[in-house]
């Protein structure tokens, strides 16, 4: 593969259309959605002939083995979304959206499997991140002018969208990432890639996101992005793909306004897309797409940034990894391959090391998102 078709697994350049990661996948009914640890990683098929969550049960050491596949009601693109936070799960429950129906749906996780219980339309066109906060569901859609659109959990996780709720993005093709609410469930943001600018929203009392205010990025293709205690926030920088020069930058919120804590530590790595934070916020992780490797930062008491190892390779992973999580209290890191169609899990140590939990477990070709508890 060459350098050029790897790297659009991860960055979307202004001139780029759709990424390519093609396939099909079954969508055969599953079984058991938790092992004996009680925990589960889940991705999505994306499969336009019918999406499904692929659920796996984690065990105790870490290691993940198939347990079924759950229809969304939707469809997926059968290509890559260039974006974090396609699938996430939070109290119970599981958020997944569906890029080739124009949906997302809402599951309840429960013991003898996910529970489908409403589909709807995400409010706009192809939709690429969700994400909750209590009550609260916000859709990224990149097609047509792009927006988020918002929705109230109401009984049992049925979605009511929620009238007012739909923003625009800073303009049309601007490439967005995700979305997701911040630590304390009172602010919204939107990376774009395309223009080098972060969004975010304040987000109101009847849970109404409120103006766009945008800030520069400290660098180029700001991508994926995580949000630690005290609101501050990490997200990466892939810078178009360029050989070793992607990195990550620290922020935190005065008075509303992004302004940056760390700017543009790089990772010594090809293409930083995703990333996450651990519960305790000392350590936070991103995939380097083009190098194949996480590269793992300490975070100091303000939001300031450390690399664990001075050569950025905290692990190495399969080939092109596209998405990230973190297990419930950290324990576990999980990274999804598109080029190997594997998921890998790490054990967190203490010191923010990774140490491999287990073989590689196979994925349906054309998988994307993934999301852990």
């Amino acid at each position: 593969m060459s350098r050029s078709s790897l790297l659009r697994k991860c960055v979307a350049l202004p001139a780029a259309v759709a990424l390519a990661i093609a396939g099909l996948a079954t969508t055969a009914s599953g079984a058991l959605a938790h092992g004996s640890a009680g925990g589960a990683v889940y991705t999505l098929t994306n499969s336009p002939a019918g999406n499904a969550v692929e659920v796996f049960h984690r065990q105790r050491d870490g290691s993940l083995t198939p347990a079924g596949e759950f229809a969304t009601g939707g469809t997926g693109s059968g290509s890559g979304l260039g974006s974090q936070g396609a699938v996430v799960v939070d109290d119970g429950r599981l958020l997944a959206v569906n890029p080739g129906s124009d949906s997302v749906s809402s599951f309840r996780i429960r013991r003898d499997g996910l529970e489908l219980v409403d589909t709807e339309s995400s409010g706009g066109a192809h939709p690429i991140s969700v994400t909750v906060a209590g009550r609260l569901v916000y859709v990224l859609n990149d097609g047509g002018a792009g927006n988020i659109t918002g929705f109230t959990l109401a009984h049992r996780g049925r979605l009511d969208p929620l009238p007012g709720s739909t923003r625009p993005l800073s303009g049309s093709g601007v490439g967005p990432a995700e979305v997701s609410f911040d630590y304390d469930g009172d602010r919204l943001v939107v990376t774009e890639k395309n223009t080098n600018l972060i969004d975010s929203y304040k987000v109101g009392r009847h849970g109404v996101a409120q103006q766009l205010v945008t800030a520069p990025s400290s660098g180029a293709t700001p991508f994926g992005f995580a949000f630690g205690k005290r609101d501050r926030l990490f997200v990466s920088e892939a810078f178009g793909g360029a050989v070793d020069q992607s990195a990550l930058s620290s922020y935190r919120f005065d008075d509303g306004l992004l302004t940056p804590v760390t700017r543009s530590l790089g990772t010594t790595e090809t293409a930083a897309c995703w990333v996450v934070v651990t519960d305790d916020s000392r350590y936070t992780y991103a995939t380097n797409t083009g190098s194949a490797s996480v590269t793992g930062y300490r975070i100091g008491r303000g939001g300031d940034l450390t690399l664990l190892n001075p050569d950025g390779k905290t692990a190495n992973t399969g080939a092109t990894p596209i998405d990230v999580a973190l297990s419930s209290h950290s324990r576990f890191l999980y990274e999804l391959s598109s080029g190997s169609d594997t998921i890998s899990g790490f054990r967190v140590e203490k010191d923010g090391s990774l140490t491999p939990a287990g073989a590689p477990t196979g994925t349906p070709d054309g998988a994307v998102g993934l999301a852990a508890e």
